[in-house]
């Protein structure tokens, strides 16, 4: 029989790449990850896959315990070291904020802010049980962050957000680093910011995740829709959209093209969902589609991306030949052709190249080459490749 045990998840994880941080694996060597997950076969608890658990007031598995790549990844991002003062943003299980105590050390500060009573219940008893009793669990909304132990070194966000409380920039150090899943449009990145000297926030390190949106005053608007009855979802602008006009553009018979011969194994790897996003037009809507249950209606394959222009809409499957689904006039397909084609034309850049400066509104900086900016509660947002 297999033993499934931290060394089991450490393995794996350096085999795919995500774990090349010594004190981050000394911290996943030393905490047994089925202590957070009570009753979870140790098949999964130490397979590289997000957890869900009972954890949530309603009752319901209505939390996870984060991919633990992706938490690594994070916890790389951070740049931990002994004697840091860290918040974290969501508690979940506990585990994470046990990675990071094991890492910042007795001299070092943990405090995690949790809005859901009894997750942060739960997380306290996981952490009191392996005698990680110096981390402090708040039961609160995170959007004010918390004060009596700032200003902070580093700040980790568990939940993705559409905007940085102004908050949580006044409690981080000058020169502290706050990670943060961010929603760039249909897109969310885990990005690492650092505070500039002017005021805003800069982050050159970013990797794609896929968080739910946090709760309580910091929530952002609506990133997912339902269209008509049907099992299709949609990830992205949803102001821009019309639920009731695409599906009754999408009733009509579509027909079926390519946006390309497919990749070789290595191209598809990078990225190229971001140079769309920011290289389509201002007029045409980038959006992420799936498919909830077994039923793919529309003739459609399971996921992809979506290009919707006025009258016209494209489906482009991720799988390996880009098949596409147009629905209405050609102007979508011909749009995502054309840019797709672009990227390729500049060489595939993929998210290594991807920058984020997030600026208080009205703050007079330049604006890099091919840059898109959107305005937010707080914030403007400029996302770019460099």
């Amino acid at each position: 029989m297999p033993n499934y045990a931290p060394q089991t998840l450490v393995a794996r994880l350096k085999r795919r790449g995500a774990l090349n941080d010594p004190a981050v694996e000394a911290a996943l060597l030393a905490l047994p990850r089925e202590r957070f997950l009570p009753g979870v076969p140790l098949k999964t608890v130490y397979s590289d896959q997000a957890v869900p658990f009972l954890g949530g007031s309603s009752g319901t598995h209505e939390i996870a315990s984060t991919q633990p790549s992706v938490t690594t990844r994070m916890l790389n991002q951070l740049r931990l070291a002994p004697g840091q003062n860290v918040l974290q943003v969501g508690a979940g299980s506990g585990y994470t904020a046990a990675l990071t105590a094991h890492i910042v050390g007795e001299n070092g500060r943990v405090t995690a802010v949790e809005i859901d009573p009894a997750t942060a219940q739960s997380a306290m008893d996981h952490l009191q049980r392996i005698q990680m009793g110096r981390v402090l669990v708040v039961n609160a909304d995170a959007a004010q962050g918390y004060a009596p132990r700032a200003n902070y070194d580093r700040i980790l966000v568990n939940a993705a957000v559409w905007d940085m409380p102004p908050t949580w920039v006044a409690q981080l150090k000058p020169d502290g680093v706050l990670v943060a899943p961010l929603w760039l449009g249909a897109l969310q990145y885990s990005a690492a910011f650092r505070p500039q000297p002017d005021g805003s926030l800069m982050s050159g390190d970013l990797f794609p995740t896929d968080f739910i949106p946090i709760r309580g005053n910091s929530v952002g608007p609506r990133t997912a829709m339902r269209v008509g009855g049907s099992s299709l979802n949609l990830t992205g602008d949803s102001s821009a959209i019309d639920s009731a006009a695409l599906h009754t553009l999408m009733s009509e018979a579509g027909d079926i093209d390519y946006l390309s011969v497919p990749l070789s194994g290595a191209a598809r790897k990078k990225s190229f969902l971001a140079y769309l996003m920011l290289n389509l037009p201002p007029e045409v809507t980038f959006c992420l589609y799936s498919f909830e249950g077994e039923q793919l209606p529309y003739g459609m394959e399971r996921e992809g991306f979506a290009v919707l222009a006025r009258g016209s809409v494209a489906f482009v499957s991720l799988g390996g030949d880009f098949r596409s689904f147009i629905f209405g006039g050609a102007d979508a397909f011909m749009a995502a052709h054309e840019a797709f084609s672009a990227w390729r034309a500049a060489g595939m850049p993929g998210d290594e190249r991807l920058r984020v400066r997030m600026t208080p509104p009205g703050a007079e900086i330049s604006t890099p080459p091919g840059a898109r900016i959107s305005s937010r509660a707080d914030h403007d947002v400029m996302v770019w490749l460099a």
